[in-house]
């Protein structure tokens, strides 16, 4: 198990290497200061979204959604409350299918919403369709 470990910052993108007994003390940003683990989904685009996924050494869980979409919009209050939940064990992050074309075509997005799991940048686990509070904890023990 490492003892440090490499976060991306949400807000500027700066890597930042945070000693894993410190994730507890609400680690920040050397750079921007901004807190590196949000207990809210970060949304990503094009442009972020491979440095996000494959630079933390925390899981980071992509939601695929789009505005247009109802389960989308059903399942987001239960993604938001996950974000809180797991904080500083699993990192939550949104795209927007439509906002980032590049990206969703890349991972083989077909429907939405569909969650993806990374690890280092590697797809880990993947669930369509919207999920309940008690499956979407399922589906993250699980990964």
């Amino acid at each position: 198990m490492q003892d440090t470990l490499h976060l991306v910052c949400p807000a500027c993108g700066q890597l930042n290497r945070v000693p894993r007994a410190r994730l507890a003390e609400a680690p920040i940003c050397g750079t921007c200061k901004d807190g590196l683990l949000p207990t809210h989904p970060v949304g990503l685009d094009d442009a972020r979204f491979e440095r996000y996924v494959t630079r933390n050494d925390l899981p980071v869980v992509v939601d695929f959604w789009a505005a247009w979409c109802g389960p989308c919009k059903a399942m987001a209050p239960v993604f938001e409350r996950a974000a809180a939940e797991y904080a500083g064990r699993v990192l939550f992050a949104k795209l927007d299918t439509d906002a980032a074309p590049r990206s969703a075509g890349t991972h083989g997005i077909r429907s939405i919403p569909t969650l993806i799991v990374f690890r280092q940048g590697r797809e880990v686990a993947r669930q369509a369709g919207a999920l309940d509070a008690a499956r979407l904890r399922a589906f993250l023990q699980a990964a």
